[in-house]
């Protein structure tokens, strides 16, 4: 019997609506949804869980999004997981790439709002599908 492995993501968002939307719409998408509301809650998933995939808001109460990439980024055993970004802060955006030293880029950005056939395509670049 052969069992298709599910692809794992991760959804770091602190808009509850939002998390549920992108949860139910990845599940949809044929993935095995973890979420969280901030960094903090996700590097407690990190624990037992490693995703194939991580979509991260970078604006987030407790440990921010784009401390958490970084620390992700700075882990090896974390670093080659992608992530999208999906933000409605685009100018937050830019300014978190501008001045970044040593963290490479995200392997995606999502623009809030945002459509699932842009999110289906960043996700599939993301994973190299």
């Amino acid at each position: 019997m052969d069992i298709a492995y599910k692809k794992r993501v991760l959804v770091v968002e602190d808009e509850e609506d939002v998390r549920i939307y992108l949860t139910i719409l990845l599940g949809d998408m044929g993935f095995e949804v973890e979420s969280a509301e901030n960094g903090a809650q996700a590097r407690k998933v990190l624990a037992h869980l490693k995703p194939d995939l991580i979509t991260l808001d970078i604006v987030t109460p407790g440990k921010s999004g784009d401390n958490f990439f970084r620390e992700l980024k700075a882990d090896p055993a974390l670093a080659g997981v992608p992530v999208i970004i999906v933000t409605g802060l685009q100018q937050d955006f830019r300014n978190f790439i501008e001045h970044r030293k040593t963290t490479p880029p995200p392997e995606g950005y999502v623009a809030k709002p945002f459509d699932p056939q842009t999110l289906s395509a960043a996700i599939e670049k993301a994973l190299g599908a």
